[in-house]
């Protein structure tokens, strides 16, 4: 790859030449549009450079370049020929970027933060209103089938969420590398990481269909025989779905770590689209219940992966280009991916314990709780933009070339401001829903009965959901990754005990959600307490912590 060199773009450019002899020719490409914007450049560059004159000759006069808002688009002859549709997109993204990461007032900063977060928003929600639109359609044929829907969602839901490493480790080592400027590294590391997706996903596959109905059984119990059957139609279908589910993730993941949420909600919005009329004309018109919701799940999953690949072109990757990592790169995705790994497995074995003590108080109950738990996670994602904010633009405050801590606390402070805000409106959205209309999800009085005892936990759980992702956003962000993992099974250890106690008392179905509002409130104190304390990500002047190793690019 030819080398480049950062160059200003200032009146004297033209009328000094270049005496180095070892440098190499270079040419200027500024798109025509940008010549004649108004709008900020590409990027501001506050470091000293020399600055020649040809009066004075060259300089270093710091204060004469400390405000100079310098063109830094220079190529080589090689890459002259790229489209102008590139650098605009360049320039769009270095603006939110530069807004992120200098601006002084806090209202400015809120509202670069929901320029990117605001798109980022739906595609986090994507998800969730799938599962929702399934509990909605099967909850109005029969309670058996919406009971049936807990324990198939953890297998197909609920297990996905084990590899949200990948995705993580692919929005982090995207953006690390985009702010060393290196597009040959972030195109390598695309395709190691589509190529663990892609390895990932057929395993899921093959484990669905051939220990599917075992591992349901095992969990749902002899009790619960009756919905298992409809359980196990529902995960074999869904199953099929699992290698373009991580392949998507991944090219995903990819455009987030390049501050792009646009292309990835188009792709989940579309998707919504056809999960929503396969669920009504397969389940509502043909009477094919949970099988029809499974059927258009999967296939609204595939086509939302297919796009996601396709959207990086529209960045200059190739998403089709996919390349078996090597020892030293699988090394370095998993120093950032086990913590990570243990961090996300601690979730969802909470979660999925929330599931097994509820299964076991009868079909009304779990029905209810498969109810209130889609709603949760419906409104809980309104913090995941917020993490994906921090993991975007915190990397490059913390340990890039623009590094500044006292910017960082800054953007994290705006993080919490969004998240507490969001906090309540979507807790008191999220506890309307099942107050006061229940019966879109089900008809069965004792199923409402059940869903009522629990809405003062709910609310309390769901209100710090924002906040609690803004804070460990920042700690990937910042890779203290030892403490995370750590903490994480210390909060999972305390949350099972807790769950095992209130349901030994005879608590019923409020003890499972109270101790979620513990677990939850848990995560968001011990977060806070690191992020603010001296040896925190955001006041450590310890770079040591940031060095996963070097790995080579082909």
């Amino acid at each position: 790859m030819d080398a480049k060199t950062l160059i200003p773009h200032n009146s004297y450019l033209k009328t000094t030449p270049i005496s180095n002899p070892f440098q190499r020719r270079y040419t200027s490409h500024i798109p025509s549009a940008l010549k004649k914007s108004s709008k900020t450049p590409l990027f501001r560059r506050t470091q000293l450079l020399t600055h020649v004159s040809p009066t004075k000759g060259a300089s270093n006069n710091e204060d004469y370049h400390r405000n100079v808002r310098v063109f830094a688009a220079v190529t080589s002859v090689s890459d002259s020929g790229e489209e102008d549709e590139e650098e605009v997109a360049k320039s769009k993204m270095a603006g939110i970027e530069e807004g992120l990461a200098g601006n002084e007032s806090i209202w400015d900063q809120l509202v670069e933060i929901l320029k990117f977060s605001g798109p980022a928003a739906g595609l986090w929600l994507c998800g969730p209103l799938m599962s929702l639109i399934d509990t909605a359609v099967i909850g109005q044929s029969s309670s058996v089938e919406l009971a049936a829907l807990g324990p198939g969602t953890v297998l197909c839901d609920y297990m996905s969420y084990l590899f949200m490493f990948l995705s993580i480790a692919t929005s982090n080592l995207v953006a690390t590398s985009l702010a060393k400027q290196d597009k040959t590294e972030v195109q390598h590391q695309i395709s190691t990481l589509l190529f663990v997706g892609m390895t990932g996903g057929i395993m899921m596959l093959l484990f669905t269909r051939f220990w599917g109905e075992w591992a349901l059984s095992a969990f749902s119990g002899a009790k619960n025989a009756p919905m298992l059957s409809a359980s196990n139609t529902y995960v074999q279908i869904r199953g099929l779905a699992w290698p373009a589910i991580l392949v998507g993730w991944v090219a995903q993941s990819a455009s987030l770590g390049m501050k792009d949420s646009w292309g990835p909600l188009k792709a989940l919005a579309v998707a919504s689209v056809i999960n929503g009329i396969g669920d009504v004309v397969l389940c509502l018109f043909f009477g094919y219940g949970i099988a029809g919701a499974a059927w258009a799940t999967m296939a609204s999953q595939v086509v939302a992966g297919f796009m996601m690949v396709e959207a990086l072109k529209d960045k200059g990757y190739n998403g089709y280009a996919v390349a078996v990592p090597s020892a030293n790169e699988l090394l370095q995705i998993f120093k950032l991916a086990a913590p990570v790994f243990i961090m996300m497995m601690s979730k969802v074995a909470f979660y999925s314990l929330l599931v097994y003590f509820a299964t076991s108080m009868g079909t009304q109950t779990v029905a209810a709780h498969q109810v209130l738990v889609q709603i949760y996670c419906m409104f809980a994602v309104g913090g995941e933009p917020l993490s994906q904010t921090a993991q975007s633009f915190m990397p490059e405050l913390l340990y890039g070339a623009k590094r500044s801590l006292s910017k960082a606390r800054r953007l994290l402070k705006s993080l919490l401001i969004i998240g507490a805000s969001c906090g309540l409106i979507l807790g008191a959205a999220g506890t309307v829903v099942p107050w006061l209309f229940p019966k879109i999800f089900s008809p069965d009085p004792q199923v409402i009965k059940e869903m009522h005892k629990v809405l003062l936990p709910f609310f309390i759980a769901l209100c710090v959901a924002t906040s609690t992702h803004s804070l460990e956003g920042t700690l990937l962000a910042g890779r203290d990754l030892s403490f995370i993992s750590m903490s994480m099974s210390t909060i999972f250890s305390f949350g099972a005990l807790l769950l095992m106690l209130f349901s030994n008392l005879g608590f019923g179905l409020p003890g499972c959600w109270w101790a979620l509002a513990l677990f939850q409130w848990s995560r968001f104190t011990v977060a806070l307490l690191r992020l603010v304390s001296p040896n925190g990500v955001l006041y450590s002047e310890d770079m040591t912590r940031y060095e996963l190793g070097e790995v080579r690019t082909a």
